[in-house]
């Protein structure tokens, strides 16, 4: 089965902006399968003691994933967040008035198969990936092009993920152009979210 946010990628032939932001303390939303171009942002996790934490820079995680063939255990990093500018956010949506006073951020985050099984097909633990602004959920966009950004992987290139290799995937969401910090939070399904911290604009 493919998760929400895969199902949303196939289905979105350009990138489209998340209108809708999660509340806090929201609870999952869907997006509307008749209209894709309303998708929504993904909602936070629920907290758990058992995970989760602000992380150094170059600091990993651990933490475990649901794939196809299994549990995985991954070693997770944020490496970095690319920023674009105003005018890259303009082109990158249906409608420019929505990216007004905003810039594209893609978190790019390597991913280290440590225990399980190995992958056959493309492995969904990106989704475990949100970007926030001054702690508050960006805008995530649907089909964004990441593989304009040098060092991002396309998931659905993966064939083969043993134990022991490495992938960089990356997602990309808009925030505020004037943002002091852009977090990039990963978590486990119903774990609280690992956080590692970068310098905005």
């Amino acid at each position: 089965m493919l998760h929400h946010k895969t199902a949303l990628r196939l289905a979105a032939p350009m990138a489209v902006l998340a209108l809708t932001l999660t509340a806090c303390g929201g609870g999952g939303d869907k997006a509307d399968a008749k209209s894709p171009d309303t998708a929504r942002a993904k909602a936070s996790p629920s907290p758990s003691a058992a995970s989760g934490g602000e992380m150094g820079t170059g600091e990993a995680a651990t933490g475990k994933f649901k794939e196809d063939p299994g549990v995985v255990t991954y070693g997770i990093v944020a490496q970095k967040v690319v920023l674009g500018t105003e005018a890259d956010a303009a082109k990158a949506v249906a409608d420019a008035k929505n990216a007004k006073g905003k810039v594209l951020a893609t978190a790019q985050v390597r991913f280290t198969h440590k225990g399980g099984p190995t992958l056959t097909d493309s492995p969904d633990v990106n989704d475990g990936t949100e970007v926030y602004a001054d702690g508050v959920p960006g805008a995530i966009l649907i089909g964004a092009d990441e593989s304009a950004v040098a060092g991002c992987e396309d998931p659905y290139d993966v064939e083969s993920w043993k134990q022991g290799g490495s992938h960089v995937f990356c997602e990309t969401y808009l925030v505020p152009v004037d943002a002091k910090s852009v977090e990039v939070h990963w978590a486990e399904e119903d774990g609280a979210p690992y956080v590692w911290k970068f310098p905005g604009k």
